[in-house]
């Protein structure tokens, strides 16, 4: 009988430097692109509503839950929120404002907000909302 010497089979070695290159530069590259939702301004519980589309306001009015009315981080009333959201959107061209609500914010102190962007001469004012939480 005839022996036959086995030959040892070459090792296949993956080049794994490489890959660990890209999937770090992959990496690098998602987190660079991905944009987290960090809402600047007061820390409020807006309402929560089904129906809403994603809307950019340039001009952004906040209502705390005391009826308390922000505009550009400052605290303002009604009457002086028309002079400035007035001098502000005169500068635009769209005249676009965004009412941001405490939900427990009183109803009036909010409907002056709203008011006061009309009188201002804003075009579009939405009213900022959260969507509900999946069960």
């Amino acid at each position: 009988m005839l022996r036959l010497k086995k030959r040892p089979r070459p090792a296949v070695t993956l080049p794994l430097t490489a890959l660990i290159d890209i999937v770090f530069l992959l990496l690098i590259y998602f987190l660079l692109t991905s944009s987290f939702i960090h809402r600047e301004g007061l820390n409020l519980s807006l309402p929560r509503a089904l129906s809403g589309k994603t809307v950019k306001a340039p001009l952004t009015i906040y209502v705390d839950r005391n009826g308390t009315i922000y505009f550009e981080k400052k605290r303002t009333r009604a009457e002086e929120l028309v002079e400035v959201l007035s001098r502000r959107l005169a500068t635009r061209q769209e005249k676009k404002v965004m009412v941001e609500a405490d939900r427990r914010a009183p109803l009036e102190a909010v409907v002056s907000a709203m008011d006061a962007a009309r009188l201002a001469g804003a075009k579009t004012l939405s009213l900022a909302t959260e969507k509900p939480r999946a069960p």
